[in-house]
This record gives C-alpha cells, sequence and structure tokens, in this order.
C-alpha cells in the first residue's frame, strides 16, 4: 500500500470515505422521494466511480458527449440521456447507429431544425430515436421558452421516426441566485414550471414519461417539485470549491483534490507548487479570484494560504501565515470546478486517510 508521500505530483486524489458519503446521500435522498436518479458521468468519467452510484440505486447515466456515451455502453450501462443536441451528421450518425444497435439512448432536442435531420436519418435507417424536449428554465443555454414547448413538441413529434418521451431542463441558472435561500426557491420554482408544462403536454395528447431536472445546487429542490420523475446532478459525487461557494456542501465533503508539491519558496510570501492550469483547470465559474481551496495533507484547509493565480505547470499559492510553506511540503487543493478537472486527467488515485488503494482509469475525455 502506498501513501500520499510517495505519489508523483501533481496527481488527483479522491477520498473514497467522502465518495462513498456523498453517493449514498443522494441515492438515499431520491430514493425517499421517490424519484429517480440519473446522475451526469462527465464529473467522474470514472468506470468505478458510475459502477458505485449505479450500486446504490442509480437508475441510469447522463451523458454530455459521444465519447461518454460510448464508453458507458461499452461498459454495459443499459440506459442513457445524451443531454445535448445531436447536431452535424457525425452526431445524427452516431445516435442512428446505437438505435441500429440495440437503442437504450433517449437524446435531447429544442428545435425542430435540430430534429429534422435526425428524423431522416432514423426514417432511413429504419429505426426510432427516442427524445426529450429541453427547455429553458432560466439558464438560457439550450432549451425552447416555455410559451413554445407545446407547439415545438407537437411538431418534432410529428417527424417521422422520432418518439417524445418528456421534458428535460438545466437549472443552471441557480447558480446566479443571491443566496441560498433565493437558489432553493428557485430551484422548485424551475421543477414546477417543467412539470406544468409536462402536464400541458398531456393535455395536447402526448404520452410524457420523463419530465427531467439536473444540477448539483438544485438537487435539494429542482427534483422534489411534484411531477418531476428525475433528477441528474453530476457535481455531487465529488463536490468542489464551487458548490461550498453556493451552499451545496461543505469542505468536508468534497471528495476530489489535486496533490501538489512546494517548489520554490525565493519570494517572501510566496510558494510555487507543480499544479497549474493543466492539473485544476481554468475554470473561474465563480471562483472570486481563486484557482482552488488551499489544505493541508489531511484535508483540513489552510485559511492563511490563497491560490491565487497559476501557469500550465505552475501554482502561485500567497501565504500570509506565521508558518510558512517550505520546499517539498505537499498540500491538496480543492478545484473550483470537479468536471473541469477530471477533464484533465487521464488517471487518479483513490485513497482512504492518506493510504493510497487504488489508481483509477478516467475515460471519454476530450
Amino acid at each position: 500500500m502506498t501513501s500520499l508521500h510517495e505519489l508523483p505530483t501533481p496527481a488527483l486524489v479522491v477520498d473514497l470515505d467522502r465518495l462513498e458519503r456523498n453517493i449514498a446521500r443522494m441515492a438515499g435522498a431520491f430514493a425517499a422521494a421517490g424519484v429517480a436518479l440519473r446522475p451526469h458521468a462527465k464529473t467522474s468519467k470514472c468506470l468505478d466511480v458510475v459502477q458505485r452510484q449505479l450500486a446504490a440505486g442509480a437508475g441510469g447515466m447522463t451523458c454530455s458527449t459521444p465519447a461518454e456515451v460510448a464508453w458507458l455502453r461499452a461498459a454495459g450501462v443499459a440506459d442513457l440521456l445524451w443531454a445535448h443536441a445531436p447536431v452535424g451528421p457525425a452526431k445524427v450518425a452516431f445516435v442512428v447507429d446505437i438505435a441500429s444497435d440495440g437503442g437504450g439512448l433517449t437524446v435531447a432536442l429544442d428545435s425542430l431544425e435540430a430534429a429534422a435531420p435526425l428524423s431522416a436519418a432514423a426514417a432511413a435507417a429504419g429505426v426510432t430515436v427516442p427524445f426529450v424536449l429541453e427547455v429553458n428554465t432560466g439558464h438560457a443555454r439550450l432549451g425552447v421558452e416555455p410559451g413554445r414547448v407545446v407547439e415545438t413538441a407537437t411538431a418534432i413529434a410529428a417527424l417521422p421516426a422520432l418518439r417524445l418521451r418528456g421534458l428535460l431542463t438545466h437549472e443552471g441558472h441557480l447558480a446566479t441566485m443571491p443566496d441560498r435561500a433565493s437558489l432553493e426557491e428557485a430551484g422548485r420554482t424551475a421543477g414546477a414550471r417543467l412539470a406544468e408544462l409536462a402536464d400541458a403536454l398531456r393535455a395536447a395528447g402526448h404520452a410524457i414519461d420523463v419530465v427531467s431536472v439536473g444540477s448539483t445546487p438544485g438537487a435539494t429542490s429542482a427534483p422534489f417539485a411534484p411531477g418531476v420523475t428525475e433528477g441528474r446532478p453530476g457535481t455531487y459525487v465529488y463536490y468542489d470549491a464551487n458548490q461550498i461557494r453556493l451552499g451545496s456542501c461543505t469542505l468536508d465533503d468534497c471528495a476530489l483534490t489535486v496533490l501538489g508539491r512546494v517548489v520554490s519558496v525565493q519570494r517572501p510570501g510566496r510558494a510555487i507548487i507543480d499544479a497549474g492550469i493543466k492539473a485544476m483547470s481554468s475554470d473561474t465559474i465563480a471562483a472570486a479570484g481563486s484557482v482552488g481551496l488551499v489544505c493541508d495533507l489531511s484535508g483540513a484547509l489552510r485559511p492563511s494560504v490563497a491560490f491565487a493565480e497559476a501557469n500550465e505547470e505552475h501554482g502561485f499559492l500567497l501565504d500570509e501565515g506565521s508558518e510558512r510553506l517550505a520546499v517539498g511540503d505537499l498540500v491538496r487543493l480543492v478545484p473550483n470546478h470537479a468536471c473541469g478537472t477530471t477533464n484533465m486527467w487521464s488517471h487518479l488515485y483513490a485513497v482512504r486517510g492518506t493510504e493510497v488503494v487504488a489508481r483509477w482509469e478516467i475515460s471519454a475525455r476530450y
């Protein structure tokens, strides 16, 4: 068995005790409410993590990319939702190939223009592709506006070789709320709005069995609005510094860290580490000028040390405390966004305490 002290740095590290607790807690909350849990695989891109989520009760997985879909299908995960628009010849052909090979994939669409090429290709191949209509409930990314849901769903469902299953939203705008109470209220509103729109589709004659919401900030609110059938949180499996700032978790819930080592202390109050943006990612969403949170080897916060900036392979730590960092010291860095950090790595080390118990592969990266 190896200890953290012996790992080459930088290294991506997952605390198994925290990981398992996060998985069990979310699965338990959804099961108690009778809502299906469909975690987003983009956070971990790791089969060892996905298998634990499925074993805890997840009914299927959510994917962002064709690579994630192909990876999980090859691993035997039969129920997948691709929460992205399959636009362009390559993505259309990919979906039709899966439908021709036994299916198990539902796609997301938000316009007739996006749906028409998929319909034509599926009809030519003699297969049917199930889809959910994505709705904008405030984030204004993908998604038809609520007032156009019935007409858009009806128009797409009238195309050959496509089958409407329901509605989907990503309530990403919750991350912009000024406080946790406002965030929770916005989550409940997004879930309730989606459920109302599902009822409107049923009244228009459509069979709707999926009403799907998805975000970790909203995982305590949106999925539990009456009429919502499933939630798709992703980051909860690891959590991160952004989720701490949003009140979704505490530092003790953060399972993912980057292990870095101090390599230079030439200037007072500044320590240089061997973990930069290629270890952490440069995601600064809600980061408040920080590359990540700095912790000691046990995972406890070092409040006097700030991860102020980073180059590709170097991190700049500003140490304002009396106990200065020294060359060779190890730090554990909680990333701002776990999903972006995961995509920087090809493998991670699973640990209990400071003991390394396994090396896990990370798949389906760009």
